[in-house]
């Protein structure tokens, strides 16, 4: 076991680079413990927005618009300045500006005119505003069809009743993203950069000087050799994995104890850690020197967790990232955790996703195993 205790040697050697990626992984991820500590999912509640009114109207249908968006949100009456109402706009004192225009009744229900409006360019709650104000206007137009008057139609308005939305908790996860998902969704990062930098390490410095010549006619095969430096890898990939899972389960206790789904959390990082080793163990192969590991591993790690979910969650990635990202390991590992986070009991066909998603990672190790034998061998032969 030569080969094995020099690969551990070296590791040990770069035990303060392996703390301090363990303790920035910690320290961000009690970071995001404490900020959705507490959190209420509020994806099903009214958000409130801030609107500047200017009424050159003042009739009873305008009077009904300004009540009915004040069950929603902070309504405040300006006066038509467009300059202060562009200021306010920029330094987001408002984010929405309805003018009502003279004659309102007349202009936007019997004509059937817009009403004009001014707001934040690309913000979302402008197209949930414009949704409310149609609806308002859309009503009218009903009521004015069916023969009310403006002022019937303004009270018939007020009588609605607003829609009561009850969210039905089929998952089991009353539509919560535990603190604990957190922490897991942020493990490929911790692996990816650890290993790659340590390993990438070790296998530089076996290419150091005479070393290789020597260890190429050395009794021990290269087939031996390449098998005990995947024993080290393992060896100090168990102890970090174990020390993230202990981690964790002092960090989130009761709430990851009680979770159904903790066993496959538990699996899917394990499964995560074999591909970072794997592919840890491939780049030391092909880097010559540190300012090259450096390199690659930035490119790998960073550009890997950016593109497959762990910084920014999938469902919000563009069409075409995500199709990039399919053949990328990581992907498969965050999809897992989705599942995971969506459904709080698994049932048969969740799990079958699960294990499948599991299992294209497996396929990700065995390809990066076998291009890393097939490389140190040319390479040795060579």
């Amino acid at each position: 076991m030569t080969v094995y205790k020099g690969y551990m040697k070296i590791i040990w050697q770069n035990r303060r680079l392996i703390l301090m990626y363990l303790g920035i992984f910690f320290a961000l991820t009690i970071m995001f413990q404490f900020m959705v500590k507490g959190d209420e999912y509020t994806d099903y509640q009214a958000e409130s927005v801030k609107i500047a009114l200017v009424d050159e109207d003042g009739g009873e249908l305008s009077l009904g618009l300004k009540e009915y968006l004040e069950q929603f949100h902070d309504v405040t009456i300006k006066e038509d300045d467009t300059a202060a109402l562009q200021e306010d706009l920029f330094y987001r004192n408002i984010e929405y500006v309805v003018r009502i225009p003279e004659n309102f009744f007349e202009t936007c229900i019997v004509n059937g005119e817009k009403i004009k409006v001014t707001k934040v360019p690309g913000s979302y709650t402008a197209y949930y505003l414009d949704q409310q104000i149609n609806s308002y206007l859309n009503d009218a137009r009903t009521y004015y069809a069916a023969g009310f008057s403006e002022k019937e139609m303004a009270e018939a308005i007020r009588e609605l009743e607003t829609p009561d939305v009850e969210m039905l908790n089929f998952s089991g996860t009353a539509g919560e993203m535990p603190a604990y998902a957190y922490y897991f969704r942020y493990i490929p990062y911790l692996f990816l950069s650890v290993f790659c930098y340590t390993l990438g390490n070790v296998l530089s410095a076996f290419r150091k000087g005479d070393l290789p010549k020597r260890m190429k006619a050395s009794a021990i095969s290269v087939r031996r050799q390449n098998l005990e430096g995947l024993l080290a890898a393992f060896t100090i990939g168990a102890v970090i994995w174990s020390i993230t899972i202990v981690v964790a389960f002092v960090m989130h206790q009761k709430t990851l104890l009680e979770s159904t789904g903790v066993v496959y959390y538990i699996l899917n990082s394990a499964v995560m850690l074999l591909v970072a080793l794997a592919l840890s163990y491939l780049v030391g192969i092909f880097t010559k020197n540190n300012n090259q590991l450096s390199g690659i591993v930035n490119v790998l790690s960073l550009g890997m967790c950016f593109l497959c979910g762990v910084f920014v969650p999938l469902e919000i990635m563009n069409k075409n990232v995500i199709k990039v990202a399919q053949f990328l390991p990581v992907y498969w590992y965050e999809k897992v955790n989705d599942l995971l986070v969506d459904f709080g009991t698994i049932t048969g066909k969740t799990r079958n996703l699960i294990l499948q998603y599991m299992g294209i990672q497996m396929v990700f190790v065995i390809a990066f195993v076998c291009i890393a034998l097939a490389a140190s061998k040319a390479r040795t032969e060579g």
